[in-house]
């Protein structure tokens, strides 16, 4: 006979089927933590009854928050041996770093429902629950039975504790103890994380590096010193911004801030001039008074805001690129690009991955062009490679004197082609150089057993995303090409639209946007009402097909009424409720 729901959370689990059915619980049987957690969750779409949990990546069991909390998650899971609780540790995005845990029935429970190392239980894939309330809060969060908003969930108790920094106050991860729900001894668990985030944050004050103090030391002086000058200080996991920085810049210019510092202290060069997304340009100084002492973790900087880059600061390391008609200079971009171009110089045979659309096989071609100018480039798709006669073509192709061919896609293709492609490369490995594409999310361990030892490095290009400050020249250079020569431009409110879009098609997407909006505009200044819907939209999730054309309704609608909300739902034939939910759910920027 199952157990009785005791009546709290029958009530509990009343208002959470009432929530989902008509958005309206009754607010006395939830806590507001609760409800304004499912009411992130149903913005966020989540899946009630199946919701999508991605594998993001394996623990890094090495970082300095995994090394401090071993020993009190193990002291604790020893404390707690007896009774049917997990000891759970997480990074600052969900992911599962550790799971510590006597009970067989709950373990297998939890991998059930994927509460597992490698995992990521942020609010926006799983909803309310422990681990990623805590996370989004930043506040310590018990969630008991039907307040997960999740179905799978409903058994458990979550105790969640956000674990910051001592030094930095970052978010850098979460503890987390989880049991049954019927088992009751929600408070206690509560009780537990706490004392046991309070030892883990003791211990990452305890092994802080005396250079990390020194770095701190030096932060809070040159802040003393230069109230109204941008501060910035790096150090391992130590990230340091002061207050006119965090006031002048965005996000994405303080996220793009950090990746150009970053590149800096690999580097001997004193000072840095760099572009940011929003087009604010910096100036970043080594500060003169901070010993370097691990120049290549740890930096301290004056940061100044300046209107136009004198030429004279300007690093050479932004002014040459390793790779000429190669468009972009951020740092992760020039890396990328170094490396590539540094195979191809050393007729390495290299494996270029990434997402489509993001540059991939161009890189290889302009590295092939520099390095190899007398040697004609073949390159082959994945259907050139599916079948006999492009089998022919490329051992042709291969039995030529200093061969240069790019293979795209081919972790595309079959078992069979993989083998027959290995079979074609043996004993051409120094007779010439092969370039190839791969998918980043790739994982065919055909492919790595079969085709990668003939190449002697893989290298990543990043996705435009996480180049965002690249689009102040790619767009010039794709509006040139795409245009013929025509006088177009960007106007500045155009530029910062296209910087907030997360532009899952990359570059290749870039260009189709920007022909698009060519074919409406041949000349002059294109305004923001001149992108198409899809860029004036910014979804934190894919659309479905529906929701792509509801979303591009709304926007052509607010454009033929020119932002008026309550015409533009008129036209539409909808309440004037509706037109404003949906704004916000497709994240419609006017």
């Amino acid at each position: 006979m199952p157990r009785r729901l005791p009546t709290n959370t029958r009530e509990v689990q009343e208002a959470r089927e009432r929530f989902l059915s008509t958005h309206e619980p009754d607010s006395t049987a939830v806590r507001e933590s609760i409800l304004t957690s499912w009411r992130r969750s149903q913005a966020l779409r989540v899946q009630v009854d199946a919701p999508h949990l991605p594998f993001v990546r394996e623990p890094n069991l090495d970082s300095p928050l995994a090394t401090a909390a071993a020993p009190v998650l193990r002291q604790l899971a020893d404390g707690l041996a007896d009774e049917a609780v997990s000891v759970i540790l997480t990074s600052a995005d969900g992911v599962v770093l550790t799971r510590i845990g006597a009970s067989r029935g709950l373990s297998r429970h939890l991998d059930d429902v994927q509460l597992a190392p490698g995992y990521s239980y942020a609010e926006e894939f799983v909803g309310t629950n422990g681990i990623g309330t805590a996370l989004e809060t930043r506040a310590p969060t018990l969630v008991m039975g039907s307040e997960h908003y999740a179905e799978q969930l409903g058994r458990l108790a979550c105790a969640g504790v956000p674990i910051t920094h001592p030094i930095s106050g970052t978010l850098i991860g979460a503890l987390d103890l989880t049991g049954w729900v019927d088992d009751g001894g929600g408070s206690l668990l509560a009780t537990l994380a706490k004392t046991a985030t309070n030892q883990i944050e003791g211990r990452l004050l305890t092994q802080a590096s005396k250079q990390e103090t020194a770095l701190l030391n030096a932060y809070m002086r040159a802040c003393r010193r230069s109230p109204q000058h941008g501060v910035l200080a790096i150090g391992h996991d130590l990230v340091l911004m002061n207050r006119h920085l965090r006031q002048e810049l965005d996000v994405r210019d303080q996220a793009a801030l950090l990746e150009h510092a970053a590149d800096s202290t690999a580097t001997t060069a004193p000072r840095l001039v760099a572009t940011l997304p929003s087009g604010q340009t910096v100036r970043l100084c080594s500060a003169e008074d901070f010993p370097q002492v691990s120049r290549a973790t740890m930096a301290l900087f004056h940061v100044h805001l300046i209107v136009e880059a004198s030429p004279a600061f300007v690093s050479a390391a932004v002014q040459a690129h390793p790779l000429p008609g190669v468009v972009g200079s951020s740092v992760s971009w020039r890396r990328s690009c170094q490396q590539i171009a540094r195979c191809v110089r050393e007729g390495r045979w290299v494996v270029v991955s990434g997402e489509p659309g993001s540059g991939r096989c161009e890189t290889l071609k302009a590295a092939a062009a520099q390095y190899s100018p007398s040697a004609l480039t073949r390159v082959f798709t994945a259907a050139d490679l599916r079948g006999p006669a492009g089998d022919r073509i490329l051992a042709q192709e291969l039995d030529r004197e200093r061969f240069s061919v790019i293979l795209r896609d081919l972790d595309t293709l079959g078992q069979a082609r993989l083998a027959a492609l290995a079979d074609l490369f043996q004993g051409h490995e120094h007779a010439g150089w092969v370039g190839a594409t791969i998918s980043t999310a790739s994982h065919d361990t055909t492919l790595d057993a079969l085709i990668l030892p003939f190449f002697g490095e893989t290298v990543p290009v990043p996705a435009l995303r996480h180049r965002i400050e690249d689009l102040h020249e790619l767009v010039p250079h794709l509006l040139r090409r795409l245009g013929h020569g025509t006088d177009l431009a960007l106007s500045p409110q155009t530029m910062r639209q296209l910087s907030k879009y997360s532009w899952p098609g990359n570059v290749a997407q870039l260009g189709q946007v920007l022909h698009e909006v060519i074919q409406r505009q041949r000349s002059g200044t294109i305004g923001v009402d001149q992108l198409p819907p899809v860029c004036r939209a910014l979804s934190r999730r894919t659309l479905t097909q529906i929701e792509a054309l509801e979303r591009d309704a709304i926007v052509r609608s607010l454009a033929e009424n020119r932002g008026n909300k309550k015409d533009a739902a008129a036209a539409l034939g909808v309440s004037r409720a509706t037109i404003y939910r949906k704004i916000k759910e497709f994240g419609i920027d006017l």
